[in-house]
């Protein structure tokens, strides 16, 4: 990829190489995300994708700004599932605005100072445009809010009512004059209904598991879908409508496992719960080995068993001294210790989410252990029941459900697929789905989507761009010049979003974008704008036409979330550029005339 881009490599290669990463976003950002292909040069085998991680994941590394970038999308991936495409997008448009300002004399001391800066002014507007709820019994309310001195004044936008919908990013509204509350509707299933993002069956899943946990969690407290007690399991071989979600947690067990599911089904089972891998040569965090230690043995002549056998033999007869039917282990369980379980009727099942067994201990009364041999009477669990969902005769597996036997929040969900290649594509929406709703119940808040915060954000940078600096008590031509660059990177990502979301191409996109700059007059009532203008430039356009009959919705993004991300990509930019301020690179000794080309910072 960076092979195909010509790179100065006299001037900041850290930062045209962030600009390259960060094109992979393009496509990916809106509501009709397509699917890439990422073909392995050496074995000749493809891979389906369908995120930014996806594909940074598949790529090989070979730089340090690489690394870099896969990390930070990494970690952000980790804790939100969602938001990754627009960290990408604006690391690549802000690196952009980096290279210009360096182009034009601006010291990268003076560039960080100003995107700081302008940052803050952004984090401001994200906070003030945001609609807040206080319970999920209430709809979401207007609220009005003042930006501080120096940033303007502003009124966040509430719920309006649609007439024309033209995509899920950008819908013609008719706001009323006065500010009234929304009727009340069912409150978890409207939020989620503008929290899609177009993946409507991931959502309906989403909804679906959030009902199970709120039918059997507390009444008297503040919800928030739990997503530490939901489960993936993907199951090839049937069609996606078959994706469901239950009640428990649901796995799939190869042959003998199957047969040992069978004869375990419909009947009280106890169990056992291991934080770590079933194993011998498991240690536990911050354990350390014991130095100089010597083992002596007087019996050496007669057979003995190896240390593997010695201890698998050890923990078999304690499970079966404690009757345990069932193993549920959060690490690695050996092919060995499977087997051998097995041909003792017991089921064990590895890789179960440390919050899954937590859950399960609190339901059945067992007593989580780090090691197997730690197992006492008192550490075993009550109340389990295994039952058979489907069996798979293409591969003979068989998908089991495990049920606590009890009231509980632990629900799974099943993701389904003919295409094996898709199920991770839908698995990870699924998972996005789940925390856009987990952060907006968090937050009891959400942004207003299509686009809205980011044009304000870009209304008030260039406002910004006017007001005297609190240091020198004059205006800074180099604020200027970085702050509108930076805004011009907010344009080029709402443009990329409504190009991809409406079919229209990004000179149409932008023009739109830039008339709705032109005319903006604070009223917030953007999306509404956008999509008229849209609408004027191509009415004869498939797309439009088809829209117009097509229930309209009020589109949301998350809080927390999207400053996240913005920060994350604004932290990104700084030390790459930091860094390449600080490396001089490209100069060969034999070259007299590199220097004249050479950008010193």
């Amino acid at each position: 990829m960076i092979g195909s881009t010509v790179i100065n490599q006299r001037q900041h290669v850290g930062l045209q190489k962030l600009l390259v990463l960060a094109a992979t976003a393009r496509s990916l950002l809106g509501a009709n995300e397509k699917y890439k292909f990422i073909q392995d040069e050496a074995s000749g085998e493809s891979t389906l994708v369908g995120s930014c991680l996806r594909i940074l994941d598949n790529l090989e590394h070979t730089c340090a700004v690489g690394q870099l970038v896969y990390e930070s999308v990494e970690a952000h991936h980790k804790v939100y599932r969602t938001g990754s495409g627009c960290l990408l997008f604006l690391a690549g448009a802000w690196s952009r605005t980096a290279l210009e300002c360096l182009r034009s004399g601006i010291s990268p001391r003076h560039i960080a100072a100003a995107m700081t800066e302008g940052m803050d002014v952004c984090i401001d507007v994200c906070k003030n445009s945001s609609i807040s709820f206080e319970a999920p019994c209430e709809s979401p309310q207007k609220r009005i809010t003042k930006v501080p001195t120096g940033s303007g004044h502003m009124t966040a936008t509430g719920l309006k009512a649609s007439k024309v919908k033209l995509s899920r990013h950008f819908c013609w509204t008719e706001s009323e004059s006065v500010s009234v509350p929304q009727p009340h509707l069912p409150d978890i299933a409207h939020l989620a209904d503008g929290l899609r993002h177009g993946c409507d069956d991931a959502m309906d899943l989403v909804l679906q598991a959030s009902c199970m946990q709120l039918k059997y969690g507390p009444k008297d407290t503040h919800y928030v879908f739990d997503v530490n007690k939901v489960l993936t399991c993907v199951l090839p071989g049937f069609s996606e409508d078959h994706a469901h979600v239950s009640p428990g947690c649901v796995v799939l067990l190869d042959a003998d496992q199957s047969a040992v599911a069978h004869s375990l089904q419909d009947t009280p089972l106890n169990v056992a719960l291991i934080h770590g891998d079933l194993s011998c040569t498991y240690r536990h965090l911050g354990f350390n080995q014991p130095t100089g230690v010597q083992h002596v043995n007087d019996q050496s002549c007669l057979p003995s068993l190896s240390k593997k056998e010695e201890w698998m033999q050890k923990v078999l007869v304690l499970l079966l001294r404690l009757e345990v039917d069932l193993v549920l282990v959060s690490g690695l369980v050996g092919e060995e210790v499977i087997q051998c379980c097995c041909k003792h009727r017991m089921l064990t099942v590895g890789k179960v989410k440390a919050s899954i067994i937590n859950e399960m201990a609190n339901a059945t009364g067992a007593v989580p252990v780090a090691y197997a041999t730690q197992l006492s009477k008192h550490c075993v669990g009550t109340g389990v029941k295994v039952g058979i969902w489907r069996e798979i005769q293409s591969d003979r597996r068989t998908c089991v459900y495990i049920y606590p036997g009890c009231r509980t929040q632990l629900v799974t969900a099943v993701i389904t697929s003919f295409l094996h290649s898709k199920l991770q594509v839908l698995e990870d929406r699924f998972w996005a789905c789940a925390y856009r709703l987990h952060y907006a119940l968090k937050d009891k808040a959400v942004l207003p989507g299509a686009g809205e915060p980011e044009m304000i954000c870009v209304h008030h940078l260039q406002r910004q761009v006017n007001v005297a600096h609190p240091r020198d008590g004059q205006t800074n031509s180099f604020r200027g010049v970085v702050l509108n660059l930076m805004a011009e990177g907010f344009v080029d990502y709402i443009s990329t979003v409504m190009a991809n979301s409406a079919g229209i191409s990004q000179v149409q996109a932008k023009t739109a974008v830039n008339q709705q700059l032109q005319d903006f007059k604070g009223d917030h009532n953007v999306s509404a704008k956008l999509s008229r203008l849209v609408l004027d430039l191509d009415e004869r356009s498939p797309q439009f036409s088809a829209v117009r009959s097509v229930r309209p919705r009020k589109v949301y993004d998350n809080l927390s979330v999207k400053v996240e991300a913005w920060r994350t990509a604004l932290d990104l930019v700084l030390l790459v550029l930091q860094a390449d301020a600080e490396i001089i690179t490209g100069v060969e000794e034999s070259s007299r005339g590199a220097q004249a080309e050479l950008n010193f910072l």
